[in-house]
């Protein structure tokens, strides 16, 4: 339902490179049955953004993306008890977080505690909810479990690896420079391999041996993913989450039995929060890590709306560390 004033968003026309996001009026929202209405104070920058845009995800044209976002409710919608005009919420699995204001579906906004705010909330709920579930369901993580965390210094890489150290896990990391090595030193990684100085398959086996790891957890793709599977101990997961070096090689499940009877899995966000109890216990449990100090959230970068081309190249550009926000 469209309303009579103007606000700002990005609108994607058609797929393609960063150019593709354009800043555009568009209707000020009005809330829909059971939805809210809030204004955006931070979206979060993640690599799907880059995915939507470009077309390897089908999106249907034109739309606003950004999946992300924290911010204030501005109009409640019939059937949206429970929410106040005024309530700061976060959401995550939303599209159209790049603009200035969202119409939220109710049962998809998350409160946000008194002891954490917008920004932080922007910047934690996709990549710690995936981090979360990566750590605690797809591999429940255990003292003595070796693990590999590509893209240690991105944002889910600085999460995980955080994550991980809770549950007592070894933490290996792969990084593309020496700032982003010290990053994730200072997240608790225990090993880091700059990935542009050695073959870090050469890097962990001269370190641990042959076949060392528990589980891989990789959101890099198609350079890492053969070698990911050579680290493998027998009856090791590897588990792929994102393509940000394109999509990983199709695979025979013989391919598997002859490595050491590994398991593979593609997990998603979306089979992870089939429910609102579900959404509300990974983000509760992510808030009381961060009020309680054991979870730090990096913002390495933040732009304006109408630089939100700017941001996409520094992402796929590999310019950046920890989160970057999006700021109408």
């Amino acid at each position: 339902m469209e309303g009579g004033a103007a606000v700002k968003a990005i609108v994607v026309d058609r797929g393609g490179g960063p150019e593709k996001l354009v800043l555009t009026d568009v209707p000020d929202p009005n809330p829909g049955v059971g939805e809210l209405v809030v204004e955006v104070a931070a979206a979060g920058l993640n690599f799907i953004d880059t995915y939507h845009r470009g077309g390897l995800y089908p999106m249907d044209f034109p739309f606003t993306p950004g999946l992300e976002g924290a911010g204030v409710v501005v109009e409640v919608g019939e059937s949206a008890g429970g929410f106040s005009i005024g309530d700061r919420v976060g959401w995550t699995n939303v599209i159209g977080s790049y603009a200035e204001k969202v119409a939220l579906p109710m049962d998809k906004a998350i409160p946000i505690p008194e002891d954490v705010d917008e920004s932080t909330t922007a910047a934690i709920l996709l990549q710690g909810i995936t981090a979360h579930y990566l750590a605690t369901d797809t591999y429940p993580l255990t003292p003595g479990d070796r693990c590999l965390i590509h893209a240690g210094a991105g944002g889910v890489g600085l999460l995980l690896t955080q994550i991980a150290k809770l549950y007592g896990a070894e933490v290996i990391t792969t990084v593309g420079t020496d700032q982003k090595a010290q990053l994730s030193k200072d997240a608790g990684a225990d090993h880091v391999v700059v990935y542009t100085r050695e073959n870090f398959k050469d890097a962990i086996e001269t370190a641990y041996g042959p076949h060392p790891l528990h589980v891989v957890y990789d959101g890099v793709g198609a350079t890492t993913f053969d070698a990911s599977l050579d680290l493998l101990r027998p009856r090791g997961m590897m588990i792929t989450y994102g393509n940000a070096s394109g999509p990983v090689p199709e695979i025979s499940p013989l391919t598997l039995a002859q490595k050491g009877s590994l398991f593979l899995t593609r997990p998603t966000m979306t089979n992870h929060l089939q429910t609102r109890e579900e959404l509300l216990s990974r983000a509760n449990a992510l808030f009381e890590w961060i009020a309680g100090r054991q979870l730090e959230v990096r913002i390495g970068a933040e732009y304006p709306l109408r630089q939100a081309s700017e941001a996409h190249r520094a992402l796929e550009g590999r310019e950046t560390t920890g989160k970057v926000l999006i700021r109408p």
